[in-house]
């Protein structure tokens, strides 16, 4: 089975526990909408990945850290979507949980959703007591204040805000949690991952602002969201070509930080694939077109 199967495998599993009779159906229809289908599942890839670098002995462990990244993750899109933040009409080329079940039940389903993720690590921890506490922690510090993705998505509430502040709590967060859970879960040291999941959090963050100003957005959600809301951007920060050799930098360090594992080269490739398709050299080419032509036109 591939990775990517063994993911959405696991993702429909916490769902079946909670399809009782006693569960709200609509509810549980708008958790779904929200986790199905999936985009890139790259944080529980790259905690499986980690995990398997690792020894992995502990297969279920890994696979319950992954999928509680990938909820809470998901439980994240939806509060981001609702009206009081970006009110955003479409999500993975569907309509956004607010727009086709209205705002209550999306602020339900993506509180709901953070309680699956406790949910599902907490039970396969049972048996593996002494990685539980860690893991939890470090879903913990994930999601919440200081430095976790709700702290992330606050900075937008505030007069002035460090780009690099900002990009590390609201994406860069759930990536060292995915980075580190991977080895914890596996027994190992998650010190040596952490620099992989910085580096990528931010990444995936530059490309975003990237494609935000593109306006070529693949993920089918709307672009030109940070000029409307005043919203911190590297794009704006550095000019589309200073962005995007930030980009590059940022994915080059993510591919010499692999720690040396008997899957480093495995790793390594992972994150080459997903440079090219947050930013794929074809939209990168476009923007030293549209440069270059800014440029003659400034001259003549």
């Amino acid at each position: 089975m591939s990775m990517m199967a063994q993911i959405e495998q696991a993702m429909a599993q916490p769902f079946s526990r909670a399809d009782a009779a006693s569960a709200p159906p609509r509810l549980l229809a708008a958790m779904r909408h929200a986790v199905f289908p999936g985009g890139a599942r790259i944080r529980p890839q790259l905690c499986l990945a980690v995990a398997r670098a690792c020894g992995n002995d502990a297969p279920e462990l890994s696979q319950a850290a992954a999928v509680s990244i990938e909820l809470m993750h998901c439980a994240s899109l939806v509060h981001d979507d609702m009206p009081c933040f970006d009110d955003a009409d479409t999500r993975r080329g569907l309509p956004t949980v607010h727009k086709q079940f209205g705002e209550p039940l999306a602020l339900l389903a993506g509180d709901a959703l953070i309680v699956m993720a406790f949910q599902t690590l907490a039970q396969a921890g049972v048996s593996h007591p002494q990685r539980l506490a860690a893991l939890l922690l470090g879903l913990c510090e994930g999601t919440g204040a200081p430095d976790g993705i709700v702290a992330g998505q606050a900075w937008e509430c505030e007069p002035r805000v460090h780009l690099g502040q900002y990009q590390r709590a609201k994406t860069g967060a759930l990536f060292v949690t995915a980075t580190c859970a991977g080895a914890q879960s596996a027994g190992a040291d998650p010190a040596p991952w952490r620099r992989l999941g910085d580096c990528l959090g931010e990444a995936y963050q530059v490309a975003d602002d990237i494609r935000d100003v593109m306006g070529a957005d693949q993920l089918g959600k709307p672009t030109g969201q940070d000029a409307q809301h005043g919203r911190p951007s590297t794009a704006a920060d550095l000019g589309l070509q200073g962005a995007v050799a930030y980009f590059r930098d940022l994915m080059a360090s993510a591919v010499a930080s692999v720690p040396t594992c008997p899957s480093r080269a495995a790793l390594q490739q992972l994150v080459l694939m997903e440079s090219e398709r947050l930013l794929p050299q074809s939209a990168c080419d476009q923007i030293e077109r549209q440069q270059a032509a800014l440029r003659r036109k400034a001259v003549a």
